[in-house]
């Protein structure tokens, strides 16, 4: 059976989802709080994850899992893509489309304008969960929400195309969290779709880590597989440096970089990055097709 077909939420990918559920969780509910996600404290409750993962930080025991640094970040990722959609709304971009949605409520909780669509596409089970919490929540979409179970690893955008997607008008596109668990053929095939489906003036934002496999030796990394049973590392491909930035700049994209550290700072914030050194923070990269 296809391996996608078989992720859930605490299995494989699925859990990694749910650990940036619990991330948002404790940013919502602390002081000065970055993003308020409403739903992820029901995500996390609804799994029953194989090891709890706490949604307050006065929950939290670091020794295991440095949730705080966790939150940290969840914090001022979720923000900073939180206005990059802003802008694009402002932009007057209709149609947006979250690549591994994942847990993504943002259908939910940005305020969009008459007549967005949001596209989500991931695995079928995790969507299905979303969907059913999301339900019992009473929760209400603020856009057209089109949900696309998909395997993004495959050819997505006919699926896409066939939930309504117009590749006629300018789109706004977000990679989080996604790339990592793509191999280098699949992360240039994904750049090469969505730059094929995107009109000028659309708009493209991609987290982008440049040392993952220097990131999964790290102490806190290997504690958090031990915890929960999830090796993250075996579900990251073994490929060499891949630079989305370069390939979007040479393939008809303006392009824009920025360290996660230093957006921490703009945010009032400061970002733990492996060995202390901020040139290893993730990138944020933003393109906007011409």
């Amino acid at each position: 059976m296809d391996e996608l077909a078989e992720w859930d939420i605490v299995t494989g990918v699925g859990i990694t989802a749910l650990g940036v559920a619990a991330g948002r969780a404790m940013e919502t509910h602390r002081d000065g709080g970055l993003v308020s996600d409403p739903y992820a404290e029901a995500f996390v409750e609804a799994a029953a994850p194989p090891a709890p993962m706490p949604t307050r930080l006065e929950d939290t025991d670091d020794r295991e899992v440095p949730w705080r640094s966790m939150s940290d970040y969840m914090g001022v990722r979720s923000r900073y893509f939180d206005d990059y959609l802003g802008d694009t709304s402002r932009a007057g971009i209709g149609q947006v489309v979250l690549l591994a949605a994942g847990l993504d409520v943002r259908a939910y909780r940005l305020d969009w304008p008459d007549g967005t669509t949001v596209y989500e596409l991931d695995a079928p089970k995790v969507l299905s969960f979303k969907d059913d919490v999301l339900a019992a929540q009473g929760a209400h979409p603020r856009a057209d929400r089109r949900v696309v179970a998909v395997d993004l690893r495959e050819d997505w955008p006919k699926v896409l195309q066939e939930s309504g997607f117009e590749r006629s008008v300018p789109s706004a596109w977000l990679a989080e969290g996604l790339l990592p668990f793509l191999p280098n053929v699949a992360k240039e095939r994904l750049c090469r779709f969505v730059t094929d489906l995107s009109t000028p003036g659309s708009r493209f934002e991609v987290e982008h880590i440049d040392d993952v496999r220097g990131m999964m030796q790290e102490e806190s990394s290997q504690r958090a597989r031990d915890l929960f049973g999830v090796d993250i590392e075996s579900l990251w491909p073994d490929d060499g440096p891949f630079d989305p930035a370069a390939w979007l700049a040479d393939n008809g994209w303006n392009v824009g970089v920025e360290r996660s550290a230093d957006v921490a700072e703009r945010f009032g914030r400061t970002l733990e990055s492996p060995n202390g050194d901020s040139a290893r923070s993730s990138m944020f990269i933003t393109a906007v097709r011409v």
